[in-house]
């Protein structure tokens, strides 16, 4: 097939969840012999260089990308207040966009073009007046419900107020797009259950993040017991989760187990937590290489408190091993079995309880990690994921 894919951030280098599992996708489309075109958003949020993208895949895609300032305008956030527009969806309107989008439509033809996330529906309209293709929403998430919830943790009035706003709107726009697409390929069992029940007669399928068996990293050391939490941090749910947990569950942690270390890694450290000076928390900030740092600690801790469709770190983490330690939301859309593969803690005092159940247990904790790697390679190949997808498309594709 030849397929179109619209991206609101580069696939590569594949530095956090949302490239990682749109890399996924094109590589295992490549992969299975089918023809892909890919336009991302290149902006100062997650900036990169063409250059830093492989020669093979720059040429077998035709990869371009368009440049977009995306960091927040003050006085526009003001102004949409009085606003029903989308300011989540509004910042990534650029005509430098869309004229790319038009020459592309315009020198190919396509039989399938995929949005990568609900940022670039926008140009819905456009890609409707210049093709005949059938548009895909690949849905990371259900964007609306990680407002709703920052909305409802959120204890400062001011933010609490603006989050609302933007929950609202965003909402709004993200149940109007199901009337413009013609599928939707969800991340999630449950993301799909939501979209069906808003829109029944919609093709809609899940399809989660594909990996690929890898070699487990050697001769790396591992610090038992240790902590460990890699993940962007200029995205609001990993933020907003660790500063929870450095208030309310470390100092219970390390106050009974005052030897244990908490290692915090990921790209865009936040001033804020670069300042704290928590007990026994070791900021390291980005690392050269992420699956060697996850060989080194065992266990990795995700307390997200919002957020939506599925955390491609936990994924990574349970196939490298590592016994997770996360919240039930940020377990959501996973396969997996608490206690099993994975442990499940929601209050302070499940995470001391649970932090101790592993590091007094080495057997049990290495278990654990054992049965995640076994769970993700059961049921996240990314072969027969794609495979899902292909005949999802061509059924889109003959009920033209």
């Amino acid at each position: 097939m030849r397929i179109f894919t619209i991206c609101n951030k580069s696939p590569w280098p594949a530095n956090e969840g949302g490239s990682i599992a749109m890399k996924s996708i094109v590589e295992g489309l490549l992969n299975a012999g089918h023809t892909v075109k890919v336009l991302a958003v290149n902006s100062d949020k997650y900036a990169v260089n063409i250059e830093d993208v492989p020669a093979e895949i720059r040429d077998k895609t035709g990869f371009e990308t368009t440049w977009l300032t995306l960091k927040p305008n003050p006085v526009k956030a003001f102004l949409n207040l009085f606003s029903r527009k989308s300011y989540n969806i509004q910042r990534f309107i650029s005509a430098g966009m869309k004229e790319k989008i038009i020459r592309i439509l315009q020198e190919e033809e396509f039989d399938v073009i995929n949005l990568e996330m609900l940022h670039t529906t926008p140009y819905i309209d456009t890609i409707r007046q210049y093709s005949n293709a059938k548009i895909v929403l690949r849905a990371h998430n259900i964007e609306h419900l990680i407002w709703e919830r920052i909305y409802e943790s959120a204890k400062n009035p001011l933010k609490r107020f603006y989050v609302g706003h933007l929950a609202r709107t965003l909402k709004r726009y993200e149940l109007n797009v199901l009337d413009k697409v013609d599928g939707i390929a969800a991340i999630t069992p449950t993301d799909a259950d939501f979209f069906t029940s808003q829109k029944p007669d919609l093709p809609i399928i899940d399809i989660p993040f594909g990996v690929e068996e890898k070699e487990p990293v050697a001769d790396v050391p591992v610090e038992y017991p240790s902590l460990f939490h890699l993940g962007s941090m200029n995205w609001m749910p990993n933020s907003d989760g660790i500063r929870w947990f450095l208030d309310e569950v470390w100092p219970g942690i390390h106050a009974r187990f005052p030897e244990l270390k908490f290692y915090l890694a990921g790209r865009h450290m936040p001033e804020w937590l670069l300042k704290r000076k928590d007990p026994n928390v070791i900021n390291v900030g980005e690392v050269d290489d992420a699956r060697a740092f996850m060989y080194s600690k065992p266990i990795m801790v995700v307390p997200l408190l919002s957020g939506s469709g599925i955390r491609i770190k936990i994924i990574e983490g349970m196939q490298e091993y590592r016994t997770v330690i996360s919240t039930t939301i940020g377990a959501e859309g996973i396969h997996c079995t608490p206690g099993s593969d994975i442990i499940i803690a929601d209050t302070p005092d499940q995470f001391v309880d649970a932090v101790g159940l592993l590091i007094n247990d080495q057997q049990r904790c290495g278990e654990i990690g054992r049965n995640a790697h076994e769970t993700i390679m059961q049921h996240y190949s990314n072969t027969a994921l794609i495979n899902r997808l292909t005949a999802f498309y061509q059924n889109l594709y003959k009920n033209n």
